[in-house]
Order: structure tokens, then sequence, then C-alpha cells
């Protein structure tokens, strides 16, 4: 997820896709960094509130 945070915030900086600079000559690499960030974000929304202190977690 720091990565597509990262991303997103030079994105709205400076244009600037960091994943697309660094692996633009590996599609495929490319899109697997994308679905990875992309699953993180789903495994760290379904298991948020189970650790959070803040959510009611342990």
């Amino acid at each position: 997820m720091v990565v597509g945070a990262l991303n997103w915030g030079l994105m709205g900086l400076f244009d600037l896709n960091l994943v697309n600079t660094l692996l633009g000559t590996m599609p495929m690499v490319e899109k697997l960094v994308y679905v990875l960030v992309g699953v993180s974000a789903a495994y760290e929304l379904a298991t948020h509130k189970s650790y959070c202190k803040l959510c009611g977690g342990k």
C-alpha cells in the first residue's frame, strides 16, 4: 500500500508515475505491482478492525 500511496502522491504533485518510471520496460511486472497494491489494500480493509485499537480491535 505504501507503493500505491507514494505513486498517487507523486502523480498528484508532479504528474510522475513512479511505478511506470521504474518498470515501464516490463509491463507485466508493472501490472503485477498494481495488482499486489490492490490486493494489499483489500486485505487491509478486510482485516483492519481485528487489530486496530481505535476501531475496537485487540
